[in-house]
């Protein structure tokens, strides 16, 4: 059964649908989010600046349509994409849908760019409240634990520069999608030798 939060979430996630790729393209990057933080300043400026650089991020909001299964589009964007934004916040570890997601992007062994907005990695922790079961707890603190161990950007929302943040922040994720596809290419290359 899944928390009344979760439900709320969904009910506002249908709200605010913005359809903006069609479901056959890939995603390159997954931007991982808590909205109530985030999604109106980080998420959706990152969103925008990546689809602006011609690139296609998956933000939840944006990249998906009614009808849609919730986890199994969210799953299946993590799986096929090739980076990952993790933007911690603070009520992100409250989040159900946050922990999941980036456990998944993390269990796929994908590249993590961390952006840690108005809380410090050592502050990030899986509230105990009854809520998850207990491999869900497992999961979640391990994920956090290796989360907090990616170098990343670091922001102060009350006076830091937001157009500097996004830049940087979109910097990091093509200059990893360069990295990712130039690693791809090199293991084709050897596959064809072998």
């Amino acid at each position: 059964m899944r928390c009344p939060s979760v439900k709320k979430f969904f009910n506002c996630f249908l709200c605010y649908w913005l359809p903006s790729q069609k479901p056959d393209q890939r995603w390159e990057v997954f931007i991982n989010h808590r909205g109530i933080d985030t999604k109106r300043s980080v998420a959706g400026l990152l969103y925008d600046n990546l689809t602006r650089h011609e690139l296609h991020p998956f933000m939840d909001v944006k990249s998906m349509s009614p009808g849609d299964k919730l986890f199994e589009t969210i799953d299946s964007a993590i799986r096929n994409c090739k980076v990952g934004v993790a933007i911690f916040s603070p009520h992100y570890c409250e989040s159900e849908f946050c922990l999941h997601e980036l456990a998944t992007l993390l269990e796929s062994k994908k590249k993590v760019i961390p952006i840690f907005v108005d809380i410090k990695p050592s502050e990030l922790r899986v509230m105990v409240n009854g809520r998850f079961g207990v491999e869900e707890l497992q999961r979640f603190r391990w994920a956090l634990k290796e989360a907090k161990y990616i170098v990343g950007l670091a922001f102060d929302s009350s006076n830091g520069d937001w157009s500097d943040l996004i830049t940087r922040a979109s910097k990091s994720v093509m200059e990893s999608l360069n990295e990712v596809d130039k690693d791809s290419r090199e293991r084709r290359d050897r596959h064809k030798i072998t």
